[in-house]
């Protein structure tokens, strides 16, 4: 059995089959670049990267799209507030992103469309969603007609009189339908662009749907985001797709949970808040991350300090064998490049089960114990292969050590040290050994 995965459009298990054989598309909701992304903020990022990552481990070719929202209401707010143009900070906070997810170990992605890009394709689009009759105009405001899409509901399992009663759906007298989204929005304040239906600006749902098609022209493998996403903006999504283009988008529907600080969902409207960008370090950096990939992705995360010493904890533990094998492999010169077979299987096995991420973290507690067993009893082929499948587990999975091979200085008394201790010449190794401390090498 191959890659099963949980299909939030279906709500089941299912076998991972690329609808293009070996290649996989993968799109996931990208930030609105108004402010500082937040360890929540961070949760998708992570998991999504991970999950590419992974994906390439097992030989499929990955195309990951995610794209970066660049106008909307908190843009053109922050612009206001900020005396600059709505460019101006949009800029800043990309770059912001930026090195925001490099500190927590995730590559960009391979495409990165930006919504004002694509302005006059979604004009182009409404304008045919409105031309087939599932799109109204009411001065100069385009809204989406629901009740035209027969499924519509599919993807948060609601009919909709459910979603009438329990979303929080603003009042608009001038909508056929409570649950009609924006796909026109007349504006004079911020930017705007001309259009067939007045001055304005794209509504936020089209903006995803229009650049999936215009980068993969068609159906696509993988759309991911976070479970708050699912209802209104990624059901909008498929409704808008199903309207045009008669598919639900995407083949397999990911979400990740949120993440809590203290009880409450982590939000900049509260002001409960931990940003990305303070972490101290690049370790502190990959601690969250590990924290993050090694809970249940569809769970949420009750985010502490003390459940951040836990993985802190286990991370220090990694490192110490890490250091230990590597430092010693070096020394006897052992460069074999070979994985211990069966950890690498029960590791494939794992993450198969819809990323079971708490198996790979027991398999990473028996590695590291069988590593420290096995370099106390000078089993050197062992420990290589042990060694090995560590660093290709952690590499799967973003996870960084900081820990590199000793210069030719330092092993040189790395040399010195363990010959003097052999031939008991303590205070010989003691001096050694005071070098090997002040270089972090012991």
């Amino acid at each position: 059995m191959g890659l099963m995965v949980y299909n939030s459009l279906t709500n089941e298990l299912e076998e991972f089959q690329p609808i293009h054989g070996n290649k996989v598309n993968m799109y996931v909701c990208g930030p609105t670049v108004y402010n500082h992304i937040h360890f929540g903020n961070a949760r998708p990022v992570i998991f999504y990267d991970m999950v590419k990552r992974y994906l390439t481990f097992l030989g499929y070719d990955v195309q990951y799209a995610s794209n970066i929202t660049d106008i909307d209401d908190k843009i053109i707010k922050k612009a206001i507030e900020e005396h600059k143009t709505e460019k101006e900070v949009a800029n800043f906070y990309e770059n912001a992103f930026y090195k925001a997810i490099e500190k927590v170990g995730s590559k960009k992605a391979d495409l990165i469309p930006h919504a004002t890009d694509y302005i006059y394709e979604m004009i182009e689009f409404i304008q045919q969603l409105m031309n087939k009759g599932y799109a109204y105009e009411v001065d100069g405001d385009v809204y989406f007609r629901v009740s035209k899409i027969a499924d519509y509901g599919c993807l948060s399992n609601q009919v909709s009189e459910e979603l009438n009663q329990g979303a929080r759906i603003s009042v608009n007298q001038q909508k056929e339908n409570p649950l009609d989204f924006t796909l026109w929005k007349k504006t004079n304040e911020g930017i705007q662009w001309d259009s067939p239906f007045g001055k304005g600006r794209p509504g936020w749902h089209t903006e995803c749907v229009v650049m999936n098609h215009k980068l993969f022209q068609g159906q696509i493998d993988i759309h991911g985001g976070g479970m708050d996403l699912k209802f209104p903006h990624h059901e909008n999504e498929i409704a808008q797709c199903e309207a045009l283009y008669h598919h639900h988008l995407a083949k397999y529907w990911i979400h990740v949970g949120r993440l809590d600080l203290e009880g409450t969902k982590m939000s900049k409207s509260l002001g409960n808040v931990l940003y990305v960008k303070d972490l101290d370090s690049s370790v502190d950096g990959m601690i969250l991350r590990a924290l993050i990939l090694f809970s249940p992705y569809r769970s949420i995360i009750a985010y502490s300090e003390e459940l951040r010493l836990q993985y802190k904890k286990e991370y220090e533990k990694w490192q110490r064998a890490y250091k230990q094998a590597l430092y010693e492999l070096q020394y006897r010169d052992i460069t074999n490049t070979e994985n211990n077979e069966e950890y690498i299987a029960e590791f494939i096995e794992a993450m198969n089960q819809d990323f079971n991420v708490q198996n790979v973290l027991t398999l990473i507690h028996r590695i590291v114990r069988d590593m420290n067993i096995v370099l106390r009893e000078n089993k050197w082929n062992e420990l290589s292969k042990a060694f090995n499948s560590l660093k290709t587990i952690l590499d799967v999975l973003g996870i960084s050590l900081f820990i590199e091979k000793m210069t030719e200085e330092q092993l040189d008394i790395y040399k010195k040290w363990s010959k003097a201790r052999k031939e008991k010449q303590y205070e010989e190794a003691d001096k050694y050994r005071r070098i090997l401390v002040e270089n972090h090498i012991i």
